[in-house]
């Protein structure tokens, strides 16, 4: 089962890198904030958190990142920041709900998640980016689809959306 697993986790990485100008948008959004006075806000939605602590405390940290909540309480943001949410599904409420707020206040949000409607995160931020990720990837034996790596999916798409960060800023510093 670990082989079929693999080999239908690589065709759900390949589905984000056939999306490669999403990633490079929501970099260069992103770069706007971290280029200036800005900071980067990072959130997610439930199992996404994994993501906030990879970009906070992992080996290596997000450029410019920042919690967007801290202790239960959001942060100030102003235009001159940018904010990363991560979601399962673009249809969350709750996602849906920060993201329509942080743009009537003028921030720029790219966020990264499934689409499964016409209404969500995709029709609500500046850049989305889609997991295409609807059901598991392996069957079991009584014909279910198990296997539903939401958190590795994403993370594959925020390491993309990091690398391409650092060289766009890396770019800005050469150029100073």
């Amino acid at each position: 089962m670990l082989k079929i697993f693999s080999t239908q986790l690589q065709g759900s990485f390949k589905k984000i890198l056939d999306d490669e100008m999403s990633i490079e948008e929501a970099a260069r959004l992103l770069a706007q904030g971290a280029a200036g006075d800005g900071r980067i806000f990072i959130h997610g939605f439930g199992e996404m958190e994994g993501i906030v602590a990879e970009a906070l405390l992992g080996v290596e940290p997000f450029p410019h990142a920042s919690p967007l909540f801290v202790n239960g309480k959001q942060e100030s943001v102003s235009d001159v920041d940018r904010v990363l949410l991560f979601s399962r599904y673009a249809n969350d409420p709750e996602a849906v709900a920060l993201a329509q707020h942080l743009q009537e206040k003028g921030i720029p949000v790219a966020a990264v998640s499934t689409i499964q409607s016409d209404e969500g995160l995709h029709t609500v931020c500046d850049i989305h980016i889609d997991l295409k990720l609807v059901k598991g990837l392996i069957p079991d034996e009584q014909g279910n689809r198990v296997g539903f790596p939401s958190l590795m999916v994403a993370l594959f798409a925020y390491y993309g959306i990091k690398f391409t960060l650092e060289e766009i800023l890396h770019e800005l510093e050469e150029e100073l």
